[in-house]
């Protein structure tokens, strides 16, 4: 496994950020890391960087552990954070080269940041000031420097903060390429990122792990006991009669005679609503299951209360 997380706990103080997590991820896979604000995922992403240490358990990056003094383990992590702290007064070829420096890639700094250049598409950028690039750009920036050392595992938080569509597209798009062959771990609140680029999700919260498994998995997972129905009638109703189906805990009008019910329940209630809508002289047009997204997972999984009806 490129990265082994194993009963990691953090405290501050008297709180718990993180609770005995564990969890390994292979090369090759883009994990989605997600949790509610203070669920402990910075925590967590400074701790597999080596930006904090952990009060119990142990973080590996290719079978060593991240606090080694033997190794600097930062040579196989990239990391962009979510503020991107870039010198705006340096070109980006020469912060780019500066960065390589660090690195101490020698020899193999110019022909480096040619090819991290190309990968991350700044090539018509690399001779202009950083602070003068649109925020995109410097996201791109920010991923090439994160990438100058070829590091097998990458940590990625919050990378398409602040885009607008098309460069969260750009940005993806990016990130999908690189994790063909890297180990990405991608912290976001962005739903519908998660679902285009991850094949996994870990869902953190209150320093613990509620979910882990492939992201079409977990919605599955919160499916299982839950149910969203989309309900049609031809003519306009009460929609208090869905109080007589005891399974049902919630319903939004969507307008049209249209309703999205909520349930929970393990066993189908759609014969339910059937017979309801028979029992009151009603015509059913619409009656399908929709199976949740991943928001409402998230939700479902991160909310401590729950809005009954």
């Amino acid at each position: 496994m490129s990265l082994s997380i194993s009963s990691i706990t953090k405290r501050f103080g008297k709180q718990v950020a993180l609770n005995r997590v564990s969890f390994d991820v292979k090369q090759g896979q883009v994990v989605g890391l997600l949790g509610p604000n203070g669920a402990g995922k910075s925590t967590l992403m400074k701790i597999i960087t080596g930006y904090l240490t952990p009060d119990e358990g142990t973080a590996l990056v290719n079978g060593i552990n991240v606090l080694s003094p033997e190794y600097d383990i930062r040579r196989d992590i990239g990391y962009l954070p979510e503020n991107n702290p870039l010198y705006a007064d340096m070109y980006v070829k020469e912060y780019l080269l500066w960065v390589a420096g660090i690195y101490k890639l020698g020899s193999n700094s110019v022909k480096r940041v040619r090819e991290v250049v190309d990968i991350t598409g700044i090539g018509n950028e690399q001779n202009k000031r950083i602070g003068s690039l649109s925020k995109g750009y410097r996201q791109r920036v920010g991923l090439a420097q994160a990438l100058i050392h070829n590091p097998s595992v990458l940590i990625l938080d919050e990378p398409t903060s602040g885009l607008d569509p098309n460069q969260i597209i750009e940005i993806r798009n990016l990130i999908s390429d690189v994790g063909l062959n890297k180990t990405v771990i991608l912290s976001t609140h962005i739903m519908q990122e998660v679902e285009a680029i991850c094949d996994r999700v870990i869902i953190i919260n209150k320093g613990n792990i509620v979910a882990d498994a492939p992201t079409a998995e977990v919605k599955l997972m919160a499916s299982s006991s839950t149910q969203n129905i989309l309900v049609e009638f031809l003519e306009p109703i009460n929609p208090n009669i869905f109080n007589m189906v005891l399974e049902i805990n919630s319903f939004s009008p969507l307008g049209n005679n249209t309703f999205l019910v909520m349930a929970n329940s393990h066993s189908d209630i759609r014969p339910k609503l059937f017979n309801l809508a028979k029992g009151n002289g009603l015509t059913l047009l619409t009656l399908q299951r929709r199976t949740l997204q991943l928001e409402e997972v998230f939700q479902n999984l991160t909310l401590t209360d729950s809005n009954n009806r």
